[in-house]
């Protein structure tokens, strides 16, 4: 399997603490400390040197840059996370004055307890910060759907490589991440990078339909959109509704074709290729062009495509003669279908 390639080679730079500090800014800073500076454009592979305050520009000499001493950096860094400490200290001691007094009024009227089942996240940065906390308490298996691509590019480039981290480390605690996507996003280049770095028991397969985005974490926390713009979601830990994701992913998985790590083919039946017949289904149904290609995660123009040479194929000369003919080839009878 292909290695990663480093962060300086392949985009743009990992977002990271002092605490892990990546492997550019570490060899940087080693050469930096050896040999007394470095020129500025060289340190800004690793902008997090200047971020952490280990490296600074050099007095009288604007090309270049020094290092700080890595006792003072330390120092630095140390007070600095103490600050922190102290300050959510203090947010804790103002939390519980501000609520100690609401907790002595009678609350039987309140919703139970079990609300914590339920929780509404609003913002990308809060969702991604929960669903990266819950990541991280797991141990045994990440399942998720991915309906649509990712988001393109400087920003889809940011998050695959946040969510890429994320996976990662997740797989080297010996755990399982299971994807399904839909069949149009099985030659997208960030789906396909994004299996060839993964090291562990990653696997993905592809449906021409699937549900909303959903993650399931350990079975036991997930998350689903609530709005369509990606930017509310829920957070679910009522053991009823994971069961409930966690059988519809089963059965959907059941159903897909394997993507990765080993990658089976989609065969056609009769000159008509598996989009197509979805298509077909689609169009038999009396969608639009426009919503068959949001069902199926194309552009309109992709799937007009697509319709015109499943017209071909059936000698269709026209839009109902082409739902006829779909009725009268089979190609929609289950016993036809590919792998049967």
């Amino acid at each position: 399997m292909t290695a990663p390639a480093h962060p300086e080679e392949s985009g743009p730079h990992p977002g990271h603490g002092p605490e892990d500090l990546c492997p550019a800014g570490t060899e940087l800073y080693a050469r930096a400390l050896r040999e007394g500076r470095l020129p500025t454009a060289e340190a800004g592979a690793a902008p997090c040197l200047a971020e952490f305050g280990l490296l600074q520009p050099a007095v009288g000499a604007p090309r270049w840059v020094e290092p700080v001493a890595p006792a003072v950096a330390l120092h630095r860094l140390l007070a600095a996370s103490a600050r922190r400490v102290a300050d959510e200290r203090r947010r804790e001691a103002r939390l519980a004055e501000t609520f100690e007094p609401l907790m002595r009024i009678d609350g039987r009227r309140t919703a139970g307890e079990d609300t914590g089942a339920l929780r509404v996240l609003s913002g990308l940065p809060t969702i991604n910060q929960a669903i990266g906390e819950a990541m991280a308490e797991a141990t045994a298996e990440l399942l998720c759907v991915q309906p649509s691509a990712h988001y393109a590019g400087r920003r889809g480039e940011v998050m695959h490589e946040v969510s890429l981290r994320r996976d990662q480390a997740m797989l080297d605690r010996g755990a399982r991440i299971r994807a399904l996507y839909q069949h149009t996003q099985r030659h997208l280049p960030l789906v396909r990078a994004r299996y060839e770095q993964l090291r562990g028991d990653a696997q993905a397969r592809s449906l021409d339909e699937v549900t909303d985005r959903l993650i399931v974490v350990d079975r036991r926390i997930a998350f689903i959109p609530a709005e369509e713009d990606a930017t509310l979601a829920l957070e679910v830990r009522h053991p009823a509704l994971i069961s409930y994701f966690t059988t519809t992913f089963e059965r959907l998985w059941r159903l897909a074709t394997p993507m990765y790590p080993q990658t089976a083919p989609l065969p056609s039946l009769g000159g008509v290729t598996p989009r197509q017949r979805a298509i077909a289904a689609l169009l038999v149904e009396g969608h639009t062009d426009t919503a068959i290609a949001a069902r199926l995660g194309m552009n309109v123009r992709t799937a007009r495509v697509h319709i015109a040479k499943l017209a071909a194929t059936l000698g269709s000369e026209s839009r109902a003669q082409l739902g006829y003919l779909i009725g009268r080839s089979g190609l929609l009878d289950p016993e036809a279908a590919p792998g049967r």
